[in-house]
């Protein structure tokens, strides 16, 4: 197989020292990767990994070679490599197959040069990678132990597989993990959607109207955040239940069909298709801001705004400026796609650090349980997530409380009353 196809390798100096960083900001998986150079749990074990490339995940992928795996990366979004972390992998011997601005072409190819290592375990973002294997590359599914899933769409469109029956081997749901529900998809993505916006922009959050266009777990973060940037809150949802969570938060609540004529900023978090579409630009007012934090770039209809502009231009590094036939102009950000990692540089080092030591613990249990486990999508081991979860606590210095032997007891009882 081809070593690296990556865009420059003089860039890996530069790229060697954005990962010194994230590693220091990563002391939980450095924790993990210490245990896994001296017990080598993953000791002839070829890995291929669809992610996204940054410093943070360099440092994952140095942990899982580090325990004796071969591993082959390719990048889960065509906008969000970091073209010297991708350099520095590749003078380092991984087979990255990753730059900046590929073609949906280049993408795939990518894809499959990364699946010549012929894997026993996949890691995914956004399951492209898994549904490669099954679709074009079935001939691998037999060598294949378990794989894991990072986010919450390629969760999603493993279920599907799993209830139709297509999904083939066992796959855990890193996203679902407790922790890294509370942690790194309201916080990571909260932050790094704003700083994303505003690097792309330049523009002041404080005083504007905000549309957040899904209440779950990254929509209530990027509100939460952008209230706190002093936003005029509006939250867009089709479940009663965040709505009414919302409302309760002290979020203003309405209609895409109402929050289009007054927002200033569109945020769109919902993992559903043309969240935002043609009815919705034509009411928009002159120098509107549309943003995407799902995984894919299909939430704001791309399509729609196509066929409603005369003009479209390169205003800014990541802002394509869309001048509609009734005269306003609308500002698309990172061509609709995942707006922290196009125009920023992703999820915090410390949020990483947190889901990536699940990954590396969940990998390693995969590998210990080789052809136990069921061909489903499964939750992350209870042990995993709360060993995680324990760890990153040590390293910001903050203890537990403990259990007295009477509190256990009387948590078991039944018998005990007013």
């Amino acid at each position: 197989m081809e070593d690296y196809k990556v865009k420059d390798l003089s860039l890996a100096e530069n790229g060697a020292l954005s990962i010194e960083w994230a590693k220091r900001h990563m002391p939980v998986l450095s924790m993990v990767r210490r245990r896994f150079e001296a017990e080598k749990p993953l000791e002839s074990l070829r890995i291929s990994a669809c992610l996204h490339v940054t410093k943070e995940t360099a440092v994952l992928i140095e942990a899982l070679k580090a325990a004796g795996a071969e591993v082959s990366l390719c990048a889960s979004n065509p906008l969000s490599t970091q073209d010297d972390v991708a350099a520095a992998l590749a003078k380092e011997g991984i087979h990255v197959y990753a730059w900046r601005n590929q073609s949906t072409k280049e993408y795939y190819e990518c894809i499959r040069n990364t699946l010549n290592l012929k894997p026993h375990i996949t890691i995914d973002d956004g399951a492209d990678l898994v549904t490669t294997i099954h679709v074009e590359q079935r001939d691998l599914i037999q060598g294949i132990i378990g794989g894991t899933e990072e986010t919450t769409t390629g969760v999603t469109r493993l279920r599907a597989m799993e209830r139709e029956g297509a999904l083939r081997y066992p796959i855990i749901a890193v996203n679902d993990a407790r922790s890294k529900n509370l942690f790194d998809n309201p916080i990571g993505t909260g932050q790094s959607t704003l700083d994303g916006i505003m690097r792309a922009t330049n523009a002041l959050i404080a005083g504007k109207n905000v549309i957040v266009v899904g209440f779950g777990q990254v929509g209530s973060g990027i509100a939460e955040r952008a209230r706190g940037l002093g936003a005029k809150v509006t939250i867009v949802e089709v479940d009663p239940f965040r709505a009414l969570k919302a409302a309760m938060l002290g979020f203003n609540v309405a209609s895409m069909n109402e929050a289009s004529s007054y927002g200033d900023l569109f945020i769109t978090a919902t993992g559903n298709i043309n969240a935002i579409r043609g009815e919705h630009f034509l009411k928009m007012k002159d120098g509107a801001i549309l943003a995407n934090s799902g995984h894919f770039d299909v939430e704001i209809s791309k399509g729609d705004l196509e066929a409603l502009s005369i003009s479209k231009r390169r205003i800014r590094d990541c802002v394509e400026e869309y001048l509609l036939k009734n005269g306003r102009r609308l500002y698309l950000l990172a061509e609709g796609r995942l707006v922290n990692l196009a125009c920023a540089e992703g999820h915090p080092s410390e949020v990483m650090d947190l889901s990536f030591s699940i990954q590396a613990l969940s990998i390693e249990y995969i590998s210990k349980n080789a052809g136990k486990l069921p061909v489903k999508v499964l939750e992350v081991p209870n042990q995993v997530d709360e060993d995680v979860a324990r760890l990153k606590l040590r390293s910001m210095g903050l203890s537990l409380e403990e259990l007295t032997e009477e509190q256990r007891a009387y948590m078991k009882g039944w018998v005990s009353g007013t």
